[in-house]
């Protein structure tokens, strides 16, 4: 059997030490063409400054920014917040829900340029090299992968340092990187250093967007936000483009210490991780939906809403964004979010973020049925009934374990 050899290969390139490596790895290990495919996602300025010339200088025949910031907002991280997504409870999945959009993006300029290879930086460890070749499989089943982490013989941080060293190609990494991160508009991840041991508590160096708590300032702040359709349109009565709702948010919850999670995960792959996670303009928007949910959603629904969260936050983390059962779930949440208009106050102080007030033109409640005082449309004495037919089960399970034997 003939061993593929790609003569074009579509990278997804973050500028970092792996994919500065994969790239004349691929090119010495094939002799193909690279496309390197960076997506904006918000991760900022630093990691972008200068990395189409980085992705030339180290062998690609052609580098891609796509700014993805607003797209990824609109049709990924909202929809997931108005599910109510949120992984083992705690874990907003910044990097789970960047993965599909980034992956999709590869894609897209693979086809675009003629390209007959995808290729990844995910190790062999991780939650993500599944997120993206599952992505792949949805949208490009046709186009081999290439994953060099389960391929090539560089096992360590020293060891790709040298292997660029000796190929003379600049790189700004050093042998001591204390933690590993990933960031977007969403979150940031921070992984291993003193967060490898759980009995560690987080290094404040750890954390790069939110203020600690006990540093937060000693007055609370209160956010408007303004909701349609459970997305969020305006701050304080000021209507912004999407982008700019979420930067706000974060420089907001960072001012407030809001976002900080600390936990230990179940990786898709079986072991178990420990991550710190910040998401301070997240925190703030999970919270305001969830206030305007209590308003206007039936028992029934609202609970619904909540069974499909879990499922929905299951789908993300593993990366099957791009299935039938996603699609139907969301749709079911889109259709359950068209009654969320309204404003909500959440007030930020010292790493909280929680609903103080909320108003809707679609609220169920009233105050006539809620009052503890006198009212004219609700009638105590029913509640007799209605409560003797909601227990009876429980009594009619009384009465025939408290009856005699030959009564059975």
């Amino acid at each position: 059997m003939t061993q593929f050899v790609p003569r074009k290969v579509s990278l997804a390139y973050s500028g970092g030490l792996d994919t500065s490596c994969i790239i004349p790895w691929l090119v010495e290990t094939y002799g193909c063409e690279v496309v390197a495919v960076v997506a904006d996602v918000g991760q900022g300025d630093r990691e972008l400054d200068g990395i189409e010339e980085k992705a030339r200088k180290t062998g690609a025949s052609s580098c891609y920014i796509l700014d993805l910031k607003r797209e990824f907002l609109e049709k990924y991280a909202y929809p997931m917040a108005i599910t109510g997504a949120v992984y083992e409870g705690r874990y907003l999945m910044g990097t789970s829900i960047a993965r599909p959009i980034i992956a999709k993006a590869q894609v897209d300029i693979a086809h675009q340029t003629g390209c007959d290879a995808l290729a990844h930086g995910c190790t062999g460890k991780g939650n993500d090299q599944v997120r993206f070749e599952s992505t792949y499989a949805a949208l490009a089943p046709e186009l081999p992968v290439i994953a060099p982490w389960r391929l090539w013989d560089l096992k360590s941080r020293e060891q790709m340092l040298a292997y660029l060293k000796d190929r003379n190609i600049p790189c700004a990494a050093s042998a001591e990187k204390i933690y590993s991160r990933d960031a977007n508009i969403w979150h940031i991840s921070h992984e291993g250093g003193e967060l490898e041991d759980p009995w560690n508590a987080p290094p404040e160096d750890v954390w790069m967007l939110t203020t600690s708590p006990t540093q937060a300032p000693a007055q609370p702040q209160d956010v408007l936000l303004t909701i349609k359709s459970g997305f969020p349109i305006a701050i304080d009565d000021k209507a912004m483009d999407p982008v700019a709702i979420l930067r706000t948010l974060n420089s907001l919850g960072g001012i407030h210490g809001v976002g900080r999670v600390d936990l230990v995960e179940n990786r898709l792959v079986g072991m178990k991780s420990r991550g710190a996670y910040e998401t301070p303009g997240g925190t703030i928007l999970m919270e305001a939906l969830r206030g305007l949910e209590q308003l206007v959603l039936d028992r029934d629904t609202l609970h619904y809403r909540e069974k499909l969260a879990h499922e929905f936050a299951t789908l993300v983390y593993n990366g099957q964004w791009f299935t039938p059962l996603r699609e139907a779930l969301w749709e079911s949440a889109k259709h359950i979010a068209t009654a969320l208009d309204g404003d909500v106050v959440v007030r930020l102080y010292k790493g909280t973020a929680a609903a103080v007030k909320r108003r809707s033109p679609n609220s169920l409640f009233s105050h006539a049925f809620a009052t503890f005082g006198v009212d004219e449309v609700y009638d105590q004495k029913h509640a007799e009934g209605f409560i003797r037919l909601f227990s009876l089960p429980s009594r009619i399970r009384a009465l025939k374990a408290s009856a005699p034997e030959t009564a059975r």
